[in-house]
Parts: structure tokens; sequence; C-alpha cells
């Protein structure tokens, strides 16, 4: 068993934007801890964290890494997560691992695109939070000014816990005491509205507060720790992590002030029933049944796959036989490992709040809830809300015979990625892989390269455009046929009408009289089905329509269920051309960043694309944050665009809007460049 209990640990992900310092503050950590000799480097590409070779190429974070250390009594499990956008799943992933947030900016650049996201998603998890400036020392920092922005973008609950002092070569406690000097405001005004801030989670500690003047360190405790539960309390605190100041004063919060897995909002969990969703009980306690939820996964085809998961209750031992998910068959865990960047080490039990790892177990998944009993529907974890990956390549074999070894490398990456997807895209006969930026997608691709020796060829991908209609109307068709043996005949009238988009496709069979016998009818909806699926106007699958069968006839001898199938294809597509179809293309959101510079032609270029600005930031060094939208047709090439217009400083991501009609000059040339397949009328 551990030497710590769950009140020790303290589980706290590492969030913000690239290069804001984050695998740096992890490496001052972990050596002020004696966890390390001395702290690495990002530009010496020996840290601790970023150790994969597409990490020390590109010297930035690309996948979280779970790392530890022991501080006065406490066990701290860090977890450093990415700070580009198009590396966002892993970020959001270890969400659910945490009690804690702590979200990284720099003195120079203050508040960002990034930690304007991971704020507001923290709170949506209930999470607590807590800001970091770092790079304090910094040349012509205003800390002040930052201080006012980050209240002025969050609220006035984020509070400073200490200050800068020596012109950010000392930090100043403001939360325990109330005199010291500073580089910009005053401690004791620093210190009364903190504690102003913690006192109103507690009417009798506010009542001996406003008697005596002051309370104790020790009375604020509970109330503190309530404070971040409820977001009443942001903390805000200054470090230099290259040069080690305010290390030392981080480690002592993190360890004293920040909430234990037993104190911290648990993450909510629910089990899948037939009547629904209801909730499931999950409380930090060892002797109970297990529950952990693993939220990262690693594939390599030499050491295997290896899942890291959180532990939320119970015990988990070697020995342990763990379900996943609702499967009725066990795994037994035989190497219980705990992780410190890419090294294991084994243990023999994790406590709740312990965050630990299995490896080789080839059935464990993303997401997946690990427990040793099943009593009853499928228990999972409040879903993540990632962002859909829209950024697409088409992909093919370089080399004849490696379709079968991308395709388990593509499962493998995929098992990885939240926001990585693989499809086959029946409509346009391509592999696509999907991310959520043009450098996401090579990464992975590098990926495949450098673990599984396959190389692909990529391409653009065509869209995937959709078919609906926008009106009621009605479809016939007589469908008989009559050779030297047995006939075919069925008869259809049908009527079809336009539903909300999204709303996908609705059957309803409002027969009588027995004009079409009943076992007839699952060959109607079988026809409608392919037209469905293959489309009426431009070959795109149909989608938001409604169709009802009101009238057929049939004949006693030649009916069969090919003539029925038959007949309602034709009645439907007789139906959609009345009903003045439309093609619908995918329209995304865009987040691009820019030099201020270059707004006014980006503004215009997206303009040519038909796109709409929704909005633009204001981010640190000079650049720009713009939101906007445009139909994914258009940005076939935007990338190199892009680059092209920005001297290389450019960079988006894009993710699915909506799916809204084309222009009529661009329906009709998408119709007039579709040649259909001849039908057979058989």
């Amino acid at each position: 068993m551990p030497k710590y209990t769950t009140q020790d640990i303290r589980n706290i992900a590492l969030a913000g934007q690239g290069a804001s310092g984050k695998t740096t503050l992890v490496e001052a950590l972990l050596h002020k801890t004696g966890m390390i000799q001395s702290p690495g480097s990002i530009e010496k590409k020996n840290t601790v964290c970023d150790f994969d070779p597409e990490e020390k190429e590109h010297q930035h974070s690309l996948n979280s890494a779970v790392v530890s250390c022991d501080h006065a009594g406490h066990h701290i499990n860090l977890i450093d997560t990415p700070g580009m956008l198009e590396f966002s799943g892993h970020a959001l992933s270890a969400l659910t691992a945490v009690e804690t947030v702590a979200v990284v900016m720099t003195a120079q650049h203050g508040v960002d695109m990034v930690a304007r996201r991971i704020m507001e998603r923290a709170a949506e998890r209930k999470l607590s939070r807590i800001i970091i400036v770092n790079k304090i020392d910094a040349e012509d920092v205003n800390l002040e000014q930052v201080m006012n922005e980050i209240q002025e973008s969050f609220g006035k609950e984020c509070l400073p816990i200490n200050l800068p002092s020596g012109g950010g070569t000392a930090i100043v406690d403001v939360f325990n005491k109330a005199d010291g000097d500073v580089d910009f405001g005053s401690v004791a005004d620093a210190h009364t509205a903190i504690v102003d801030q913690v006192v109103e989670m507690d009417e009798d500690l506010m009542a001996t507060y406003l008697d005596k003047g002051e309370v104790s360190p020790e009375q604020l405790h509970t109330p503190f720790t309530n404070a971040l539960k409820e977001g009443h309390l942001v903390p805000v605190c200054f470090v230099s992590a290259r040069q080690g100041v305010g290390v030392a004063e981080l480690l002592e919060i993190f360890s004293n002030m920040m909430p234990n897995p037993m104190e911290g909002n648990g993450q909510e969990f629910e089990r899948k029933m037939e009547e629904g969703l209801e909730a499931v009980e999950v409380t930090s306690d060892a002797s109970k049944p297990i529950v952990a939820h693993v939220f990262k996964v690693t594939a390599d085809p030499f050491i295997g796959k290896l899942g890291v998961f959180r532990i939320f209750q119970g015990t988990v031992k070697k020995e342990s036989q763990l379900h996943i998910g609702d499967e009725k068959k066990t795994f037994k865990v035989g190497h219980l490992l705990s992780l410190q960047g890419k090294e294991h080490t084994e243990v023999d039990a994790g406590i709740p709040g312990d965050i630990c790892a299995v490896a080789k177990i080839d059935e464990i998944r993303f997401d997946a809830v690990l427990r040793d009993k099943i009593d009853g529907g499928d228990v999972r974890l409040q879903p993540m809300d990632f962002p859909k990956p829209m950024n697409g390549f088409a992909i093919e074999a370089k080399s004849r015979g490696d379709e079968q070894k991308i395709g388990k490398a593509l499962t493998s990456m995929e098992a990885e990625d939240p926001c990585f997807s693989v499809e086959r895209n029946v409509t346009t006969h391509e592999t696509v892989i999907y991310g959520l930026g043009d450098m996401h997608l090579r990464v992975i691709l590098k990926k495949m390269k450098n673990r599984y020796n396959v190389e692909v060829d990529t391409h653009p991908p065509k869209i995937a455009y959709r078919e609906t209609i926008t009106r009621n109307a009605e479809g016939h068709h007589r469908h008989k046929k009559q050779t030297g043996g047995a006939g075919q005949f069925g008869e259809v009238f049908l009527r079809i009408s336009p539903v909300e988009r999204g709303g996908g496709f609705e059957f309803a069979n409002n027969l009588f009289g027995g004009s079409i016998p009943r076992q007839y009818v699952p060959a109607v909806e079988k026809g409608i089905r392919l037209v469905m699926e293959h489309g009426a106007i431009a070959g795109y699958p149909l989608q938001d329509i409604k169709v009802s069968v009101y009238d057929g006839k049939h004949h006693p001898v030649d009916s069969k269920e090919v003539a029925f199938v038959m007949a309602s294809k034709k009645a439907f597509i007789d139906a959609i051309h009345k009903a003045k179809p439309v093609i619908l293309e995918p329209v995304v959101h865009m987040d691009i960043i820019v030099p201020e510079g270059n707004m006014g032609d980006i503004a215009g270029d997206l303009s040519s694309k038909r796109g709409r600005l929704q909005g633009s930031d204001t981010l640190p060094g000079g650049m720009l944050h713009i939101s906007a939208q445009a139909p994914l047709a258009e940005l076939g090439q935007y990338q190199s665009q892009l680059k092209a217009v920005t001297a290389g400083q450019g960079s988006y991501t894009m993710q699915l809007s909506h799916y809204e009609p084309v222009p009529p000059n661009v329906q009709q040339q998408i119709i007039d460049q579709y040649k259909p397949k001849a039908e057979e009328d058989s």
C-alpha cells in the first residue's frame, strides 16, 4: 500500500497557452522536491514530460504527461498538458482526472485565448482553479496590468495569494501575512481582500472576523476549500519557473491549500438504464468496489497499449480482476504502474485519488470505466465535450500491400486521441483522417511512420455534402414487371416533409385497409432508406426528412419484396424532385491566429470564400485571434494560403458548426458534375 492516504493526495492539471512555461514549471517542481537532480529544458530536449520524438522535434508538448512528487507529507500528481489548440483533446481529457486546474500564463502576454477556454471548461466541470503567472522576471512586464486583466476577464473572485517583490526576484505571501514590500499594490490590501472573500463562505467565521478583525490560517482552511469548490475564489500566484522564484511557495500552496480527492467536487458518474440515465454515487472510500476512469491511452508496437486511469473509489491491487465498462469478461492487473513521464514504476496498490496505469491490455480504451463488480447498467463518467475534428486528409498507401499495416496504425492513433478520427466515406470512396488542424494531422502521420514504419500519400478530401428538401410533396410509383414466369408488382403512394435541421430520418406507416400487406412494409422502408443513403439529385446522403406511406396496391401472386423496394425507391425520388430539394454543405467554425497587421488580408480572403467574421481578440505578442465561419468546401488549401499571407506565422483550427444550403449556382455545378450510375429496371 502507498505510504500516503487519499487525504494526502493532490491532483493538479497544468494547462494554458503553448510556450507559457508549463513543462519548465514541472521541471522546477520536480527539482525542488528532489525527484530530479537538475531541471531539464525544452531547448536541450531533456525534460521529463516532453519525451516523445515528435515533442522534441517541435519543442512543444503534444500529449499529456503524468508525473508526481512528494512535499511536506503530501503526494502531488501533476499532469502537464499541451497548450496548442490543435492538441486540446489531450488537455481536456486530463480535466477528468483532477480536482484542480492550474492555468498558466506569462507575465509578458497575460490572458490568452487558451487560458479563457480552459478556465471556462474547468468551471463547467466544477473544478477548483488557480492561476499561475509565469516569467515574472522578464523585461518590460507590467504585473499590475496583468492582474487587472485577469480580474476583467474572469471576475473579481480572482485574487492574489502572493505578490512579486524585488522586480520579480522574490515572492511575498499575502494570505498568511499583512506586511511586506511588493512590486505593485499593497500586501495589507491584498491580505484583506482574500480573507474577506474566504470568510464569506462561513457565517460564524465571518462574525468572528468582523468582531476581532482577524482569524487564524487554520480557521480559514475549510472555507478556503469551499470557496475554491464553489468558484467563489480563484487564487492567483506568481512564479519564474526558469529561475525558481516562487516555486517553493507554489509547492506550499499545492500541498496545503488545494483540495484533496475527498474535499474537491467529485466527477459525476452516471449509469445507462433502459429508462434513461441515472446518477451513480461514487465516494473516495478505499473499501468500496473499484471505480476508475481511463483518461489517457497510448499504443506502441513494442511496449503495447498503456491505459492510464484515475481511481475514484476502491483499492486497485495486483491481481485485481477488472471489468472494462459493462463487459462481462475481466482482465487481471498483473502489473500496476506509477508514471513519471516515460518511466514506469511498479506499485503494489492504488487508492482513491491515485493515478495509475496498466500495460498490454488490448481491450482497454479511452474513457472506459474500470470496475471489479458489475451491478446493473453501464457506468460512465459524465462525457467531456471535445471539439469535433474537421480538418481532413484523404490518404492512400504509398506502398502496395501496406493497407493492413495502415489500418492497424490508424486504429491505434484513433484510440489515443479523442480529437482524431478515421472515416471510410462511402459517398466519396475515400479513407479520410480528421483532426483539429494541419499540424495535428501531420504529427499523427509522423507517429505512424516512426512507430509502424508506414507512409501514406495525402490529398484534400472530397466534401461530404448532404441533400434535403424544403417543402412537402407526394410521390407515387407502380413497379410492374412481367416475365415468362412469375411477375413483379408493387405500387406505393407516399408523402414527404422536411424536419428541423439535425432531425435525421423519420418513417411513418399510415396505411389502412391492407392496401399494402404488413409483410411488405419493411421492404417499402428499405427502398426509402436506400435513397436516403445514396441521394436523389447529386449522389449525397439525404437527411432531415419525414416519409409517410399512406396507400398502395399489391397483387396476390406477383407482389414480392423486391417489387415494393423498387416501387418505394422510385416513389421517393419522385417526391423529392417535387419538394424543392437542396444540397447542404458543412460550415465550420474557425479560430485563426495571425499577426495584427494581417487582419485586413484575412478578412478579405474569408469574404472571397463565402466566410463570415464573428469577432476578434488581441493576443500577446502583437497577434490577433479571429473567430469566423466558412464553408468547408472553400478551405481546401487554406493552410498554405494562410502561411503565405502571414509569412508562416498564422495558424488555425476549425470544427463543424452546422450544415446550410449551398448557393443556387454552386448547387447547379454540383448536380452537373454528378453522373449517376445507370439503374436496372428489373
